[in-house]
């Protein structure tokens, strides 16, 4: 184990868990945080992930700390350390990547940003734990095997207390089913605001698809 942990402190853990879903974002132009903030906060969710896709992504993330500060909000698709420190000093409260590079989570543990990195395999799980991790992403969701697979995946590991962010392929129709188990902390959820609505600045779509993820959230847990 390495002497640096990369776990999720027990507050954003539960606020983690409090949100459901986190709310997987592409922003293209920092303008459009402002009005994305407020229509997914009145739709009822209060966590993002902010993927650095775009040249735009850390100025994005900024903005929305400024303006939405009662917002957990992560960086996304974290490749290298690089992006990691640029995450961290853009306000990012914690980041995630689709994979489970050693390097990054090396990065993240010396720096101290909680990390969750993407798994798919047990070797990936093993790879995360030297590293501390507890709470993991489970990237592609859907096309890896859906919940099944997650379960029979991880049940060596059970023991250990682990958790998932599932993302990839789930949607409103399939999201009750993963937020009842207890082995998800939380949804990712890229149906909510896809990059085109963001582009077309079509906020009322936005809050509807927010409230009705936050309706499932609520009958669900």
């Amino acid at each position: 184990m390495k002497s640096n942990s990369v776990s999720f402190p027990p507050a954003l853990a539960e606020t983690i868990q409090k949100a459901g879903v986190i709310a997987v974002i592409v922003i293209d132009d920092p303008s459009n945080v402002p009005p994305l903030a407020d229509a997914l906060l009145s739709g009822g969710l209060n966590a993002i992930e902010l993927t650095l896709r775009t040249p735009s992504a850390l100025e994005s993330l900024s903005a929305f700390k400024k303006h939405a500060p009662q917002m957990s909000v992560g960086a996304g698709t974290v490749l290298t350390p690089q992006q990691l420190l640029q995450a961290r000093d853009a306000g990012a409260d914690f980041a995630v990547a689709p994979g489970c590079n050693p390097r990054v989570l090396a990065a993240a543990a010396e720096a101290g940003v909680p990390f969750a990195p993407g798994i798919a395999t047990p070797s990936d799980i093993e790879a995360a734990l030297e590293f501390g991790c507890r709470l993991l992403k489970f990237f592609p969701a859907e096309p890896s095997g859906g919940l099944a697979y997650l379960k029979n995946m991880t049940a060596p590991y059970a023991h250990l207390g682990l958790r998932y962010i599932p993302l990839g392929g789930i949607s409103s129709a399939t999201a009750a089913a993963w937020l009842a188990d207890p082995l998800i902390a939380a949804l990712g959820g890229s149906w909510i605001a896809p990059r085109a609505l963001i582009q077309s600045r079509d906020w009322a779509a936005i809050k509807q698809r927010a409230q009705e993820v936050a309706a499932i959230i609520r009958d669900t847990r």
